[in-house]
């Protein structure tokens, strides 16, 4: 009996499920049963090695009963509360904890936390945070908003509007006035590089193409991923972000760090600002701040951006916005447990300390069958593959199923292998990680 014919398969016909072909998984399901440490269990009892933190956001490993316990003991103290015009402590608690390690340096940190319950909801939060921020300096005529081609910013109407993959975006209207810098990413002058590419920080000169055309008088910001992981993990080349930073200062563009995936230890440092010495305005989280143990997001502003909306009569909404599940009672409780963690096991740096390893294990793989590109930073790496001929994806889907079957779970988006291990992973697990891979791309057709 192959993986793929499970006697205790559940029915499949009701939910609809995700980014999936839907079809084709109820076909040939891949059920996961339990999870611990760096490994699933499949429905059949198969251990399946960890190679992507679940969806990028289970940075402290699975199964931590830390977490299952503040959870239980909140869920059984007060389930919910409502969060318009109410509050309870442990979502103040949340956010002070968080402004501590808020990203940016000392005395430009960005403190002031608004609490989502998704890094879609996220995005969608830090553009109209902007919106309402340039109104509120009597800046209402900048209401166009800058993406980057090939950027992931979440399935909002927001976000799928200053992200730039096309499959996102082909069915659904965007919002009018949204444009796009060219993405960063050149086989030809930066393949199979380790940590930030040379060449390709004049690609931020973009930003200012777009002033020539729109008038900087109607940008209120731009938007984009310090490390691009959903497209394929695109490395910024160096300078190119610093290079962003100063055209925004130049024309009073705010600059919103989508950090959805590279927050909280992934880079080796508590978040991509601090690891590039670069402070946007805006950072948006999610995943690994509560380990996706709950859903929850969390948006970090500048006190600049923040005071600014702190205007008008006292008892005035400032920012007409929010949602049920704004620091949701249960989910901060994930969520202080999580930061707890990371301190204690000195996670927010491990990634730092695993670098080298981590990127000769990955780079061992080059000259493999197929394999074009290799790319690492911190604890990520973009394996990009030759895409076959009439049939764009297939060959890395191929890879994933067979990696499953065989004991690892990777990430593929078109014909791109994406890691990002648990940041509890060592040396060992890296091997494994080759090793298998490794088999699978030379079983490749």
């Amino acid at each position: 009996m192959d993986a793929h014919n499970k006697p205790n398969t559940p029915v499949l016909d009701s939910y609809w499920m995700p980014f999936t072909a839907n079809r084709q998984f109820k076909a040939a399901p891949r059920l996961l049963a339990s999870a611990e440490g760096m490994h699933y269990t499949s429905v059949d009892g198969r251990r399946i090695l960890d190679g992507t933190a679940g969806l990028w956001c289970v940075n402290a490993g699975h199964g931590r009963r830390q977490i299952a316990a503040a959870v239980e003991r909140q869920l059984t103290t007060m389930d919910f509360a409502p969060s318009f015009q109410m509050g309870h402590p442990i979502a103040f608690d949340f956010a002070e904890r968080l402004a501590e390690i808020a990203p940016g340096p000392e005395g430009q940190k960005l403190d002031r936390v608004f609490f989502t319950g998704s890094g879609s909801e996220s995005v969608d939060t830090a553009l109209k945070i902007a919106l309402a921020y340039q109104r509120s300096i009597g800046q209402g005529t900048r209401t166009r908003l800058i993406g980057r081609e090939r950027g992931y910013h979440g399935v909002g109407f927001g976000g799928i509007s200053v992200g730039g993959i096309l499959n996102n975006r082909r069915v659904f209207p965007q919002l009018p006035g949204s444009d796009h810098l060219r993405h960063t990413h050149d086989l030809a002058k930066n393949a199979f590089v380790k940590g930030q590419p040379d060449h390709g920080a004049d690609l931020a000169d973009d930003l200012e193409r777009l002033v020539a055309l729109h008038g900087a008088e109607t940008i209120a910001a731009c938007i984009v991923e310090p490390v691009a992981g959903s497209t394929g993990v695109l490395i910024p080349p160096k300078g190119y972000l610093e290079r962003l930073r100063a055209i925004c200062d130049r024309h009073g563009i705010l600059l919103i760090f989508d950090e959805v995936i590279t927050g909280f230890g992934r880079l080796g440092a508590a978040f991509a600002t601090d690891y590039f010495g670069v402070t946007p305005d805006l950072v948006t989280t999610a995943k690994g701040l509560t380990n996706g143990a709950i859903p929850m997001g969390a948006v970090f502003a500048s006190r600049k951006v923040h005071d600014a909306l702190m205007q008008g009569p006292e008892g005035q909404i400032e920012l007409f916005h929010g949602y049920t599940y704004s620091g949701h009672p249960a989910a901060c409780a994930a969520g202080i447990a999580t930061l707890d963690i990371y301190r204690d096991e000195g996670l927010m740096t491990r990634a730092a300390e695993l670098q080298e390893d981590w990127h000769e294990a990955m780079h061992s793989l080059k000259g493999l069958p197929h394999v074009i590109d290799i790319r690492t930073i911190g604890l990520i790496a973009g394996i990009e593959l030759t895409s076959r001929d009439g049939a764009p994806g297939a060959r890395a889907y191929e890879v994933f199923v067979d990696c499953f079957e065989k004991g690892l779970l990777i990430r593929v988006t078109g014909d791109i292998i994406a890691f990002s291990p648990p940041l509890i992973a060592d040396k060992s697990h890296f091997g494994e990680i080759v090793s298998i891979l490794g088999d699978a791309l030379k079983r490749a057709k």
